[in-house]
């Protein structure tokens, strides 16, 4: 196995697994509906129950979101938001939450930014890794160097459909875990998790001991639950997205910190 980073995503999963509990991965949209809501909503989520925060990049043709993240980079683009704001604003980010936080992107904004320095200035601030949705392991290489030499973490996908050797590049190149998808097609709640995400996480465990997370598609506590006996933490994201479209504006960041807690029924031991 590789020699594993030492970052907050690998403290955190260990913590967890000292205390035989499961994890809670949330996703949200920085800008979503400006960049100040995305600082009060950043340690909200950390005292709901959040164990590591997925920010998401706003970007002009989201292919792989549905419809609610579409809406939320919409939203986050008006608002003025781009990579290069969200860096400026994580250092006093940082100063009110402790939880890992990495970045969700597409690939586009990060080679405009600059892979090196991307990675140069994302470890200044404190963002502890990326997942890049629409880079394969294939063309991923000086991604992942430029990542390496500055200590973050690349999380990559992997899903049912995925062949042995897709999956085994993706476990390969990841560090701090790494994403199952539960089902095909876009992220959005309503839809069941695959029936074959018990032997994805099987299949994965054959190719890396790194923790797995698994996303798309969950909700509600029951499918945080069910996530969560099949991988070592539960991904939300649309749900969560949606309550901010739909609460934040009348309700504020106690709206979005209430839903959050009650996803929050942990799985017991592994």
């Amino acid at each position: 196995m590789k020699a594993e980073l030492t970052t907050r995503i690998t403290a955190r999963f260990r913590e967890l697994r000292a205390k035989q509990k499961k994890g809670l991965v949330i996703y949200l949209t920085a800008g979503d509906p400006d960049l100040d809501a995305t600082g009060e909503l950043l340690p909200v989520l950390e005292r709901a129950g959040a164990d590591i925060v997925e920010l998401g990049v706003p970007f002009s043709d989201p292919i792989a979101d549905g419809p609610v993240i579409q809406r939320a980079s919409e939203r986050a683009l008006r608002s003025g938001t781009t990579l290069r704001k969200i860096l400026e604003r994580f250092p006093a980010w940082r100063q009110t939450v402790h939880l890992p936080v990495i970045l969700f992107s597409y690939y586009n904004p990060l080679l405009q930014f600059g892979l090196e320095k991307f990675a140069r200035c994302a470890a200044e601030v404190g963002v502890d890794g990326a997942l890049v949705v629409d880079l394969t392991a294939e063309e991923a290489g000086d991604y992942v160097q430029a990542m390496r030499q500055h200590n973050l973490d690349t999380i990559f996908l992997a899903s049912p459909t995925s062949t042995d050797a897709r999956l085994e590049q993706s476990a390969r190149l990841s560090t701090g875990f790494l994403y199952l998808i539960s089902r095909t097609g876009v992220t959005g709640r309503g839809a069941e998790m695959d029936s074959h995400v018990g032997a994805l996480a099987a299949r994965a465990h054959r190719f890396t001991d790194l923790p797995l997370a698994l996303g798309f598609g969950i909700a509600n506590a029951e499918q945080v639950r069910a996530a969560q006996e099949v991988a070592d933490a539960a991904v939300v994201g649309s749900a969560v997205v949606r309550q901010i479209e739909e609460h934040y504006s009348s309700a504020g960041s106690e709206a979005i910190a209430g839903f959050v807690r009650g996803l929050t029924a942990r799985g017991g031991p592994a």
